[in-house]
């Protein structure tokens, strides 16, 4: 059963640009939980590793609303750490937002409310975490989630490839590599998906080349 709290371990909100995933580019709300079960090795959030504020979902909600944008990220560190998660994803779809959540794929999808935007990671070897994939989440994906693979070298384009080729990723749902900020060059990393004619989309950064968050 799943545990009941009305407060969930916080460590921020805030407005931005949405960086990555197939909603690159749009104006979101991001309520970052606080806590992650894994250490990768390029992670840029290492701040929501521990603390954060405990806040109640209501408190949450009120937060979201009050700046007035209906495309809601939930994010981390890993929200599923935390059960109470999808009773604030529910309680934002019952209010009408369109509501992502961005997890490692270490943990159950199953039960997200059908409603969410998943965009799941496959952790690639150059994460240090290659060994958490929860490969059984790829069968409850659905035509409207995505995978995102970060990558950081040729081995784990390599592995990337091999991946949703085996997994039938491809044809579940949308697949995204991205290439490590400062280490994996974008244009290799085109050049090698050209090559490969993979039908998966090329993701940057781009709150990173805007210098926001």
């Amino acid at each position: 059963m799943r545990e009941r709290r009305s407060w969930l371990r916080l460590t921020e909100i805030f407005y931005s640009i949405q960086g990555e995933s197939s909603y690159s580019g749009m104006p979101c709300t991001f309520v970052r939980l606080s806590r992650c079960n894994l250490r990768c090795t390029w992670c840029d959030t290492t701040y929501s590793f521990n603390g954060g504020e405990k806040v109640e979902i209501e408190a949450i909600i009120a937060h979201v609303e009050s700046l007035g944008c209906k495309l809601v990220e939930i994010t981390g560190g890993e929200p599923l750490l935390q059960p109470a998660v999808h009773d604030l994803m529910s309680q934002l779809c019952d209010r009408g937002y369109e509501v992502l959540i961005e997890t490692s794929g270490s943990l159950d999808i199953s039960t997200i409310d059908a409603r969410v935007h998943v965009i799941m990671d496959l952790k690639a070897p150059g994460s240090g975490e290659v060994d958490k994939n929860r490969f059984e989440n790829i069968a409850h994906l659905r035509a409207k989630d995505e995978v995102k693979i970060v990558i950081a070298d040729r081995v784990d384009y390599d592995w990337a490839v091999a991946s949703v080729r085996e997994h039938g990723v491809l044809e579940r749902c949308p697949v995204i590599f991205s290439p490590v900020h400062g280490q994996m060059p974008a244009p290799q990393l085109a050049a090698w998906i050209l090559e490969e004619k993979l039908p998966v989309r090329l993701g940057l950064q781009i709150h990173k080349f805007l210098g926001v968050e």
